[in-house]
C-alpha cells in the first residue's frame, strides 16, 4: 500500500469499516473529556496552583523574616540589661534643664552655708560636644545624632573668705553631678585684714542631648 497515495476519505472509511457508531461516539467522548481537562487545567487550575504556590512562599518568606526579627529583639534586651547598669550610673552625672534651674539655688545654698555671698551667676549658651569623627557644625546644620552631649558654662562671681571659698569650691566639686571649675580669678580686697576676696570665674556642667538640643 502507497501510504503517500493514501485519500482522507479512503481512511475515513476504512475506518468506518472497522468501527460501530457506538465505539465512535465512546472515542469522541474520551477525546472530548481530555480536551475539556486540558482547558481547565490550564485556564483554571494550573493558574491556582501557581498562586497557591507563591503564597505558601510568601508565607514561607515571611515565617524567616519573623523569626530573625524575634532573634534580634531578644538580642537587642539581651544588650540593653546589659547596658542599663553603665547608663544608669553614667546619667546620673548629666544635667537636665531643670537641674540647671535647680543649680543657681543649690549653688546659694552652699554658699550660704560657708558665709559667702554670689553676686553673679549666669548661664551661657550650651555648647555640643561632637561625637568621635564628627566634624564641628554650625547650628543650622547641626542634628541630635552628631552630638555625644552638651557643655554648659556657668559665669559666677562670688565675695567673701577665701578658706571658706575654698570650702564652698570643696563641697560642689562633691556633688553626685559632673560639674568643673574651668577658670578662675581671685582677686584680694584692699586695706582688708580679714582674708576677704572677690572670686570671679566659669564652671561647666554637661546635660544630655535630649534635653538640650
Amino acid at each position: 500500500m502507497d501510504i503517500n497515495n493514501i485519500k482522507i476519505e479512503d481512511l475515513k472509511e476504512k475506518i468506518l469499516s472497522f468501527a460501530d457508531k457506538k465505539t465512535l461516539i465512546k472515542f469522541g467522548i474520551g477525546f472530548g473529556a481530555i480536551i475539556i481537562f486540558l482547558i481547565i487545567y490550564f485556564v483554571i487550575l494550573s493558574p491556582m496552583v501557581e498562586k497557591r504556590q507563591a503564597t505558601y512562599k510568601d508565607q514561607v518568606l515571611k515565617t524567616k523574616e519573623i523569626s530573625k526579627f524575634k532573634a534580634d529583639i531578644v538580642k537587642t534586651k539581651e544588650r540593653v540589661k546589659e547596658i542599663k547598669p553603665i547608663y544608669e550610673k553614667t546619667s546620673t552625672l548629666f544635667h537636665s534643664k531643670a537641674e540647671v534651674e535647680d543649680l543657681y539655688q543649690s549653688l546659694s545654698v552652699y554658699a550660704e552655708k560657708n558665709g559667702l555671698t554670689i553676686s553673679k551667676i549666669e548661664k551661657k549658651e550650651p555648647q555640643p560636644v561632637m561625637k568621635p569623627g564628627q566634624a564641628k557644625q554650625s547650628k543650622d546644620k547641626l542634628k541630635i545624632e552628631m552630638v555625644s552631649y552638651y557643655k554648659i558654662p556657668v559665669v559666677y562671681e562670688i565675695k567673701g573668705n577665701f578658706l571658706r571659698y575654698i570650702k564652698f569650691k570643696r563641697a560642689v566639686a562633691k556633688s553626685k553631678k559632673s560639674l568643673n571649675f574651668e577658670k578662675e580669678v581671685i582677686s584680694v580686697m584692699q586695706n582688708d585684714t580679714t582674708g576677704a576676696i572677690t572670686a570671679t570665674g566659669e564652671l561647666t556642667i554637661v546635660g544630655l542631648p535630649n534635653d538640650f538640643f
